[in-house]
């Protein structure tokens, strides 16, 4: 029997299959990751990429010479073993206060818990640098969760078990001390000083065995592309030094020191 192309069946199919390919798309859309979001995520993975590929006495010069700023912390302020890292400022205040209360210290746990990848615990103890801000288990929990590092305006205890575990820590000092019942916790997240530099949430840390400085995150591209600059310049400039056997030439090649 001969079939007959039917005019109105293919137009309902047509319709059909319309429909089923916007339900799809439509689902698709919901679906993906938003363009910004992506974005955002992609130019800090790629900022931080860079600033682990850079040395901090560049990113301390790039600063200096943008905003004639001294971002850099002291002397004092120096790892528990060599180390490099760049991570995301996730900020914790402890302020002096005696006291018996069990959970004085819970928010300072509960920054721990609840920061993400790439974070760098920047704690500042107030007169506390005989005081153990962070030891072994809290190093532990932030490990865990893929913190960069962390940077303490105080002390630090258990540096064998941070050592075993690699997660690296700079702070004032090495102190087998405690803050419980002598501390309470003052804040997360809120801008502080520490070892006399201004750091807020979100602030790019950079640390190596120059020591740290901190990037303000609203400069970090700029301050980036700079400090780059700069470390090409230098590892250019040590080849020359040799060749040349004189700085006083390669300063003049250059226009650096």
């Amino acid at each position: 029997m001969t079939k007959f192309f039917h005019p109105g069946r293919f137009r309902h199919s047509g319709l059909a299959l319309m429909m089923v390919a916007l339900v799809l798309a439509g689902f698709a859309w919901l679906s993906a990751p938003r363009a910004f979001s992506a974005a955002a995520v992609n130019d800090e993975a790629a900022l931080l990429d860079g600033y682990r590929h850079v040395e901090v006495a560049s990113v301390s010069d790039a600063i200096e010479k943008m905003s004639g700023q001294r971002m850099y912390m002291s002397h004092r302020m120096r790892p528990i073993f060599p180390a490099k890292f760049a991570g995301i400022a996730l900020t914790v205040q402890l302020k002096k206060e005696e006291n018996q209360d069990p959970g004085a210290l819970q928010g300072m746990l509960t920054a721990i818990d609840q920061g993400g990848a790439n974070s760098v615990y920047v704690m500042v103890v107030e007169d506390g640098v005989d005081i153990a801000g962070m030891g072994g288990l809290m190093g532990t929990a932030m490990s865990a969760r893929n913190f960069s590092g962390a940077v303490i305006d105080g002390g630090v205890r258990d540096v064998a078990y941070l050592q075993k575990i690699g997660f690296p820590v700079f702070a004032l000092g090495v102190v087998p001390s405690t803050s419980i019942h002598h501390y309470r916790f003052a804040g997360a997240n809120l801008p502080l000083v520490c070892d006399g530099v201004a750091v807020s949430a979100g602030d790019f840390i950079v640390a190596d065995a120059d020591g740290v400085v901190v990037v303000p995150r609203a400069k970090a591209a700029e301050v980036l592309a700079v400090a780059q600059d700069m470390d090409f310049k230098e590892h250019s400039m040590y080849a020359v030094i040799e060749k040349l056997k004189s700085i006083v030439e390669a300063v003049k090649q250059f226009g650096r020191l």
